[in-house]
């Protein structure tokens, strides 16, 4: 059978700031201010998880954080994976903004105009990402690489002299 595991001794300054935690707007930090309390008073993670309605894996991650982090383990952490990687990273700036720049013509496509989801698809074909992302990761992708899709989408130029005052006409 394992060994039961509780909180280490609290020191006085600790017992203080999780007792004032109590009383704290944030849930998180009230649900492990209890658990910690409960288990430094000596009560078990199954009868703390039955009082406090919750499971006992919580308790048990409440108990382990406390010992790894101290106090710090009150603050909720992100809960987004740590192998969680952006797929279009900053060396895929240059090259991107480089692609927004022309027409998605000169990529084999048939229209003129750039979409989100036409972006993911040319991004797919070149290499730049493991699989098609969709219109939004793109979107993202452009936000965190400091690229505005709204001036992305109006950067497309021509050779055409006459240009100008051809797209004027069309957009008004």
């Amino acid at each position: 059978m394992r060994q039961p595991i509780f909180v280490r001794t609290l020191t006085a300054a600790e017992r203080q700031q999780l007792v004032a935690g109590l009383r704290s707007a944030d849930a998180f930090a009230v649900r492990r201010c209890q658990i910690l309390l409960a288990s430094a008073e000596g009560q078990g993670c199954a009868r703390i998880a039955c009082n406090l309605h919750c499971a006992v894996g919580t308790v048990h991650n409440a108990i382990h954080a406390f010992h790894r982090d101290s106090l710090a383990c009150l603050q909720e952490k992100s809960s987004r994976p740590h192998s969680a990687h952006p797929f279009l990273d900053q060396r895929y700036t240059e090259p991107l903004t480089d692609l927004l720049h022309h027409s998605p013509r000169l990529a084999g496509k048939p229209v003129g105009i750039w979409t989100l989801n036409l972006v993911a698809e040319v991004c797919h074909a070149k290499g730049w990402t493991p699989r098609r992302l969709t219109g939004e990761a793109v979107r993202q992708a452009l936000k965190r690489l400091g690229i505005r899709w709204r001036r992305a989408k109006h950067w497309i130029t021509s050779p055409d002299p006459a240009y100008a005052r051809k797209k004027n006409c069309a957009t008004g």
